[in-house]
């Protein structure tokens, strides 16, 4: 893609979801925009911005108020009583900003990119006469999943022991996001999600961050009903995917900055470590930490271990945060982590982001999913790419110590772990080339910003 030079710059609004899995491909998404010459303005709550230390030089950043400027769900209380104060007040303090920003900054919005979790988006862009652009966080088989509940063509509490849905591989119950199954006592979560979908049909523009090649029946199969869908992944930064942009090396909001993981990486031996992370908000049960910390322990290979600060009270007293075998950290850059030669091994919970970085970077995976669109992932993760094994669970919902062991020795060290690797090394390839010169996210990303250029 070459530069667009115009006499007006197109200005982009884009709208991102006050969490860290959704901020991340929507500003490597901005930055991109940026990229072929589009002026960004990137927009979260007040107290998510208050955590972004710094952004990408050229996008500039501003606020909209969900209600809760102190805290977020935490001030809230209950996602439903959270949920009800942003639906109101995040329209307006949306309207406002659009309004100082057409008046004041000499540069009007052209388009809002916003983030598929806030479908009132779509209606203040309308007011503004303005391109209304949906960016789906989440892969599109899990997009298809909450799709066919908002059509009534699935209902929770399911009751079918297998679902089938179109262009999707047979699915088991314990294949389906995890809002099904609480949503008699909590039906506001499976709402909340399924509420994406009521006017995404009215959209201008679809996007979502995977690629093509990764979900190709699926995607077929969604955009028969949405023509305007364009896969545009995966939204992760160039230096680890097509290297053409040198400078493009992290999201460009991290908080933290440390290279000990790195260093201590250095001086192991190619694919001989185990990397496990859980992601920013998954909360496991002091049983299943150590669990995980015994077995990590005990097993033939070395480990880099990322526990949270808030989770590092649930680890074994005895158990040492540093020894010839291991390392625990409390943060680390995650893709120069899996882009590291000495990680044979990706302990993940299958958060979308966390699988996309793996298959993005060829690192096979044991799949620990916990909660949401985890276990659709590690459905995908172990059945439809092959490039992993889920662990199994016992009465409790606990992974235990010798099940992790084998499961990471048999990715490590085994004939169907070498599968597992040369899978993920022709997925590697693959996504490189679909943002590559020519590929089917580059084209897809070109189409909608030449869109933009010929408003």
């Amino acid at each position: 893609m070459e530069k667009k030079s115009k006499a007006k710059r197109v200005h982009c609004l884009v709208l991102a979801y006050p969490a860290q899995g959704h901020t991340n491909p929507m500003l490597q998404f901005s930055k991109l925009l940026q990229h072929e010459g589009v002026r960004v303005t990137f927009v979260s709550t007040v107290f998510h911005c208050k955590n972004m230390k710094k952004l990408p030089p050229g996008i500039s950043l501003e606020t909209i108020s969900d209600g809760f400027d102190s805290g977020r769900i935490g001030e809230a209380k209950s996602l439903r009583v959270y949920l009800d104060q942003f639906w109101q007040v995040g329209p307006k303090t949306l309207v406002e900003l659009l309004e100082k920003l057409n008046g004041s900054s000499g540069h009007p919005i052209d388009c809002l990119v916003y983030d598929s979790f806030m479908p009132w988006a779509l209606e203040v862009a309308r007011s503004f006469g303005i391109v209304g652009v949906v960016f789906l966080t989440q892969n599109m088989a899990v997009n298809s999943i909450y799709y066919h509940v908002h059509l009534g063509k699935l209902q929770a509490p399911l009751k079918e022991e297998e679902i089938s849905l179109p262009a999707l591989p047979q699915l088991q119950l314990g294949d389906m996001p995890s809002f099904f199954f609480n949503y008699v006592e909590h039906p506001v979560f499976l709402d909340f999600l399924v509420g994406q979908f009521s006017n995404i049909d009215k959209a201008d523009w679809i996007l979502c961050n995977s690629f093509y090649e990764l979900e190709k029946e699926v995607a077929d199969w969604t955009m028969k009903i949405w023509p305007k869908l364009r896969t545009i992944g995966p939204s992760i930064p160039s230096m680890f995917l097509d290297k053409q942009t040198q400078d493009d090396e992290d999201y460009g909001v991290a908080q933290f900055t440390s290279e000990e993981c790195i260093k201590w990486l250095d001086d192991k031996i190619k694919e001989s470590v185990i990397y496990v992370s859980f992601g920013s908000m998954a909360i496991l049960s002091e049983e299943q930490i150590e669990e995980l910390a015994y077995g990590l322990r005990d097993s033939e290979s070395y480990f880099l271990w990322v526990v949270r600060a808030s989770e590092e009270t649930k680890l074994p007293k005895n158990f040492e945060k540093k020894s010839e075998k291991g390392l625990v950290v409390s943060w680390c850059s995650q893709l120069k982590v899996l882009a590291h030669e000495a990680v044979g091994c990706f302990v993940t919970h299958c958060g979308w982001n966390s699988t996309l970085e793996a298959l993005s970077l060829g690192v096979p995976m044991v799949a620990i999913p916990q909660e949401a669109d985890q276990s659709t992932n590690a459905k995908h993760i172990e059945d439809v790419w092959k490039v992993g094994i889920k662990a199994s669970v016992d009465e409790k919902h606990v992974v235990r110590r010798e099940v992790l062991k084998r499961c990471t020795r048999e990715v490590m060290d085994s004939e169907r772990g070498e599968e597992m690797k040369r899978n993920a090394m022709q997925l590697k390839t693959l996504a490189a080339n679909v943002v590559g010169e020519g590929g089917s996210s580059h084209r897809n990303i070109t189409e909608f910003v030449n869109s933009l250029f010929h408003l």
